[in-house]
């Protein structure tokens, strides 16, 4: 399978599915962390290359609503839909298979409702991460809470907040990244868990022709 993971500087999902054998390449604007298939460039340059899978991970910065309160600051409005734009093509590009990973955001209402939504601890690393998926002729990521008869349980334990803040709120992974000094760098990497599941799920899959 030919795997083009978009806006992955980190090499973690790509890494994983090549160790199972595909021919997997990640891009982003970022050299990659890791030494492997990496294209550093705009990932249109190569969107069309006849891939057979899609994961991407657009930048957030101006989907999420953990940013709504910034909504309304000079600039912002253009950002959000140049940010929306960049979604739907990533959504649209001509692939069979496609996912697509994001925060809660605007996004889910304006271009699609979001397939399943996931933690890290879900797929064995001990993080809670609220994450979405935008999935394309792909199925939700099977995970197990439970030992049972047919399947051995996927789910590290439920974490505990890392703080709780003044008004009470749990705070967990992302809250207690701070947002400068590559605070945003370090939130967006991938859990290996959740890349394990991917390439072990979804790289089984045949094409759909």
């Amino acid at each position: 399978m030919r795997v083009l993971i978009a806006c992955e500087f980190s090499g973690i999902i790509r890494d994983a599915f090549l160790e199972r054998g595909h021919n997997a390449i990640s891009c982003d604007l970022l050299p990659t962390e890791r030494q492997g298939p990496h294209y550093q460039g705009n990932v249109f340059d190569i969107l069309y290359d006849g891939w057979d899978l899609l994961i991407a991970h657009p930048p957030c910065t101006y989907l999420s609503y953990a940013g709504k309160e910034y909504w309304n600051l000079p600039g912002r409005a253009r950002k959000r839909l140049e940010a929306l734009r960049f979604f739907l093509d990533l959504w649209e590009a001509p692939i069979e298979r496609i996912c697509i990973e994001n925060p809660l955001g605007i996004a889910d209402g304006v271009i699609a409702k979001y397939n399943q939504i996931i933690h890290p601890y879900y797929f064995g690393d001990k993080d809670m991460k609220r994450t979405c998926l935008w999935l394309k002729n792909l199925p939700p990521l099977v995970h197990v809470n439970e030992d049972n008869l047919f399947s051995k349980r996927t789910h590290a334990n439920k974490p505990e907040p890392i703080y709780i803040d003044r008004s009470g709120k749990r705070r967990y992974f992302t809250d207690a990244i701070p947002g400068t000094n590559n605070g945003g760098h370090n939130r967006s990497r991938s859990f290996p868990g959740i890349a394990k599941a991917m390439a072990e799920q979804w790289g089984s899959l045949g094409n759909l022709k």
